[in-house]
């Protein structure tokens, strides 16, 4: 079938929940992907930064073939081995945790959220989030994003939930109250236009916590496994969390989430508390091993430092040329570049062009390249939306 042809299937079987692109993706390698016309795509928001390592890593590839020979699919009523080893990985480079294994991001909350509300006592049920975060699109994840308009439609929302400005201290304090069971951040908020934490605000949190028998939740989903130059992006501050979760660039491509909580606070997960099907399947658990070696037998968390250093130099080139833009945010390969107006029309500019970034917010243009893009990637990268911008 042609490109027309697909998509014309496409609407006719598939339910229309997503605004898509007039693209049909049919291969993706490093940071390029390519469509059904033949066109090549310079990928800088891979997979919605899923495909953290670049699309089908061969090492990740050669491990999920390798797995899907042996075992597809295991039940978690017994042990696993692959389930074992990435779980040792994981917590190996953090803080020393335990996990559960899930299939996204918005799973892995749910799970931290439980998580938290089994661990405190019994009147502690409300949590702390903040605005212009973004948790998940299940029912207590989408309550718990703390932007109004992923809201509409779905009122009332679930009860125990209070938002407060993001890095404000003083509004953190007074939100809370005997019945908080969690505070839960984002290091960075990412869809919220790379909204950088403070070192303070990260301090603040695990102090209050501490000082009112709560638990720290870091939703790491999109800063997990190395995308800001190091594994964790709590680890770029004097703080540890109770609780991280992860998913997106966890498996390479396939879908895998896990929270990771200290092994004091994973007790309270007993037999009957929760569970997933899915979660943990030696396929994905296979593939999210490969990624943990790739990225240190490469060398990608300092290349995630060094090529992000190189990309916002470039991008800040951009700005003493271009007036619409005015500011950029980042750490690692995490950037956000602010905008004087809308971005939505640079964005398709940028793809008629072969280059595919992403907006959030209305006016914050997303770069969230591979981990181990390369420097003339970026040029490139940058030439083009050199060209969209004087256009």
């Amino acid at each position: 079938m042609n490109t027309q042809e697909i998509i014309a299937q496409f609407d006719k079987y598939v339910i229309a929940n997503y605004g898509r692109l007039s693209r049909v993706i049919i291969r993706g390698q490093g940071s390029y992907i390519y469509d059904a016309d033949g066109n090549e795509i310079l990928d800088m928001f891979p997979g919605w930064a899923v495909s953290g390592i670049g699309h089908c890593h061969p090492k990740v590839v050669a491990a999920i073939v390798a797995q899907a020979k042996t075992l597809l699919h295991m039940d978690n009523t017994f042990y696993i081995e692959q389930q074992g080893q990435i779980a040792k990985l994981l917590s190996e480079r953090a803080f020393g945790g335990k996990c559960f294994f899930c299939n996204s991001g918005a799973e892995a909350n749910e799970a931290a959220m439980k998580l938290a509300r089994l661990h405190t006592a019994k009147e502690k049920y409300k949590y702390i989030t903040a605005f212009g975060s973004f948790h998940g699109r299940t029912f207590a994840t989408v309550t718990a994003t703390a932007q109004p308009k992923k809201h509409t439609g779905f009122l009332p929302l679930l009860a125990g939930f209070n938002y407060v400005p993001f890095n404000d201290i003083d509004a953190l304090e007074k939100a809370f109250t005997d019945e908080v069971a969690a505070v839960m951040v984002e290091p960075i908020q990412g869809e919220g236009g790379i909204n950088v934490a403070s070192a303070e605000y990260m301090r603040a949190i695990r102090e209050l916590c501490d000082k009112n028998q709560a638990v720290m939740i870091l939703d790491e989903v999109q800063t997990g496994m190395g995308r800001t130059g190091k594994w964790f992006g709590y680890q770029h501050y004097d703080v540890e969390p109770d609780i991280i979760t992860l998913a997106k660039a966890l498996g390479g491509g396939v879908a895998v989430g896990a929270m990771m909580a200290k092994p004091e606070v994973a007790a309270s997960l007993v037999p009957g508390t929760h569970a997933s099907t899915f979660g943990g399947n030696p396929l994905v658990c296979a593939a999210a091993i490969a990624v943990v070696e790739a990225i240190e037998e490469e060398g990608l968390l300092e290349n995630a430092e060094t090529m992000g250093a190189y990309a916002v130099e470039k991008i800040e080139q951009l700005k003493q040329k271009h007036s619409i833009i005015d500011h950029v945010r980042s750490k690692g390969l995490m950037i956000g570049v602010q905008l004087k107006s809308a971005g939505a029309a640079i964005v398709s500019g940028c793809l008629e062009n072969g280059l595919r970034i992403n907006c959030t917010q209305e006016t914050v243009l997303r770069f969230m390249p591979a981990m181990n893009v390369k420097k003339e990637e970026i040029d490139k990268a940058v030439e083009i939306l050199d060209g969209v911008l004087a256009g």
